[in-house]
């Protein structure tokens, strides 16, 4: 289904294909969003479900300016480059993009932007609730109520812990990164930050400590892992950096299990001696027989931390200011440039 722009001024009206399953598009596009992307091009959008192979994309790109992608969208490979006659921009309306997007999209001079920013807040509140839950034992004091258990009292699963002014370990000052250093700073904590794209300077401006990752995970009572998945941080957390983690401390995972070794999480997890929350794990959805679901001291979410109504209208939002921009001569706020992909999940 077409729709055509009304808005004056923008000479050929652009047109743009909505790579999107229906129901997601309305997950992601509010009625504003939605008004302003009808009002800005000419919008195709698709009128069925199914997850598209690339061959099938290849068919549909012929005579689009912008292409509107979203999680399941096929890699655009040399097939559907070559059929996309007149693609100027890829804007996905979630966050990683190097599974979709190879090298060669930006070699032929077409832009690429995505909505990682707009995931941001949902996953850091998350990692949040998910710090403070497991400071205070809550998972613990809830299971055994329910579980018919006495009314164990605060010492049953250890001290509690307030998280106000506690000293937080964030591994990546990424976009999740950066909004959950904001909120660990409203709660007045002494931040610790491991990542090697963080100068000095944006340091002092974040208000954090730069360290090396081994100190952090031997210096932090908590740590949170918020770094893209790349080749260099692939497996970044093994054995030896568990090993250093100090007594009672905990490990908060709302990022990508490719930065653990789940096996020695697994193992360092079993003795006691540190506790985790994960969103994330090497298999999705997560095993009934997983033995991560018989551990009493390990928070379990099914890869929910960016999942919230807001957020997911910001994803259009995002992407539809994008496209105002582009469409009218302005830099792209969160454009993918070859320095910033190299680093992006």
């Amino acid at each position: 289904m077409g729709t055509q722009c009304t808005s004056p001024g923008h000479g050929r009206c652009a047109s743009v294909f909505v790579n999107l399953p229906p129901q997601l598009y309305r997950e992601l596009f509010s009625q504003p969003s939605d008004a302003a992307l009808r009002s800005l091009a000419d919008v195709t959008f698709r009128d069925d479900d199914r997850k598209l192979t690339s061959s099938e994309l290849a068919a549909l790109m012929p005579g689009y300016d912008a292409v509107i992608t979203g999680w399941g969208t096929p890699t655009f490979t040399a097939e559907v480059l070559d059929a996309a006659d007149r693609l100027r921009i890829i804007a996905h309306s979630a966050g990683s993009v190097r599974s979709m997007v190879p090298i060669e999209v930006l070699d032929r001079g077409i832009s690429v932007t995505h909505a990682a920013v707009a995931l941001a807040p949902a996953v850091a509140e998350m990692a949040m609730l998910l710090v403070m839950l497991g400071l205070r034992h809550v998972q613990r004091y809830d299971r055994a109520l329910k579980s018919g258990s006495a009314w164990e009292g605060q010492k049953a699963f250890g001290p509690p812990f307030e998280l106000r002014g506690q000293r937080v370990g964030v591994i990546s000052a990424s976009y999740v990164g950066r909004h959950f250093i904001g909120l660990m700073r409203a709660m007045k904590c002494d931040i610790w930050v491991y990542d090697p794209y963080l100068s000095e300077e944006q340091a002092t401006a974040l208000g954090v400590t730069r360290v090396p990752l081994h100190d952090l995970m031997a210096q932090c009572p908590i740590v949170s892992i918020h770094a893209p998945s790349t080749p260099e941080t692939h497996r970044m957390l093994g054995q030896a950096e568990f090993a250093l983690m100090p007594d009672g401390a905990l490990l908060v995972n709302t990022a990508r299990s490719w930065m653990t070794d789940e096996d020695a999480l697994l193992a360092e997890l079993r003795t006691g001696r540190i506790s985790a929350a994960l969103d994330v794990f090497d298999t999705e959805p997560l095993p009934l027989d997983s033995p991560f679901r018989q551990l009493d001291n390990v928070i379990l979410t099914p890869h929910v931390a960016g999942a919230s109504v807001q957020a997911r209208f910001r994803q259009g939002e995002t992407i539809v200011a994008e496209l105002t921009r582009f469409f009218s001569g302005e830099a792209l706020a969160f454009e993918v440039t070859r320095e910033r992909y190299a680093i992006l999940a």
